[in-house]
C-alpha cells in the first residue's frame, strides 16, 4: 500500500488527468480501453479531477502493472437517458473494452419511475455487450426520505439488471463514509477529495480481479511464444 500511495502521489504531482478529450499515444491506443460512464460522483464534481476516484483507477491500474486506458466520459447531472443516448458514440469513438455504468442517482433524485431507469440500464448494458465490450454497473442509493416503497425498488433495480444481463455489480460505492458529513463537499451529495480513494476501493474490490483475470490469457500467450519452444 505504501507504493502505491507514493505512485500516487508521484500521479498527481505530474499534473496527469483522464477524459474524454485526452489525446491518446501510440502506446495508449493499443491498450484495453475502460470508458466510465458516469455522473457528477464520477466527474469529480467540487474538487480537482486529479482527486477524483476516476483518475485515481488510472494511477492504480499502472501500479498494478496493468495496461487499460481510461477515458472519463462522465457529465455533472447526467442521467441514465442521457448516457444511453451518449453511449453509442462513445463506443465507437473509443472502441471500449470495459464500459464502466456510474448513473441511476440523479434519476432517482429526481423521482424519475424505476421501470424506465431499468430499461435505460439494460439498454446501455445490451449496446456495450454487442459493441464486445464488458459492462459494470454500479449500485445506487437514494436517501429515505424519497419514500420506502420507491427507495426499495430504485436500488434493487440495479442487481435486477445485472443478474438478468450477466454484468458485473459494483456495490454502493459511497457506502464506506454514507453516514459521516465530514465526507462530503457542504451540499451533502458529492465527496470530498479525502473520500476518493475509499471510493476508488469499493470499485478496485469488483473491477480489479475482473481486469487481472482478463489481463492473464494476454500474459500467458506472451510467455508462450517467447519460451523455449
Amino acid at each position: 500500500m505504501t507504493g502505491f500511495i507514493r505512485a500516487l502521489t508521484v500521479w498527481i504531482a505530474l499534473g496527469f488527468s483522464v477524459s474524454a478529450g485526452h489525446v491518446a499515444t501510440a502506446a495508449e491506443r493499443d491498450a484495453p480501453v475502460i470508458v466510465v460512464l458516469g455522473d457528477s460522483l464520477s466527474a469529480a464534481y467540487g474538487i480537482d479531477a486529479r482527486q477524483g476516484w476516476v483518475s485515481l483507477l488510472q494511477a492504480r491500474l499502472e501500479h498494478e502493472g496493468l495496461p487499460h486506458r481510461v477515458v472519463n466520459a462522465s457529465v455533472s447531472g447526467e442521467t441514465t437517458a442521457g448516457g444511453l443516448a451518449r453511449l453509442p458514440r462513445l463506443l465507437q469513438r473509443h472502441t471500449a473494452d470495459w464500459v464502466l455504468i456510474e448513473l441511476g442517482g440523479n434519476d432517482g433524485l429526481r423521482g424519475l419511475p424505476v421501470p424506465e431507469l431499468q430499461r435505460n440500464l439494460t439498454r446501455m448494458v445490451a449496446l456495450s455487450q454487442a459493441a464486445g465490450a464488458r459492462p459494470v454497473l454500479f449500485e445506487m442509493m437514494i436517501p429515505s426520505n424519497y419514500g420506502p416503497a420507491y427507495t426499495g425498488q430504485f436500488a434493487k433495480s440495479f442487481r435486477t439488471v445485472a443478474e438478468a444481463s450477466g454484468a458485473a455489480l459494483v456495490p454502493f460505492m459511497l457506502a464506506p463514509f454514507a453516514t459521516d458529513p465530514d465526507a462530503f463537499l457542504a451540499d451533502g451529495i458529492h465527496p470530498k477529495a479525502a473520500s476518493q480513494p475509499a471510493i476508488l476501493n469499493v470499485v478496485w474490490a469488483t473491477l480489479g480481479p475482473l481486469l487481472a483475470a482478463d489481463a492473464r490469457p494476454a500474459a500467458t500467450a506472451s510467455a508462450d511464444r517467447d519460451g523455449p519452444y
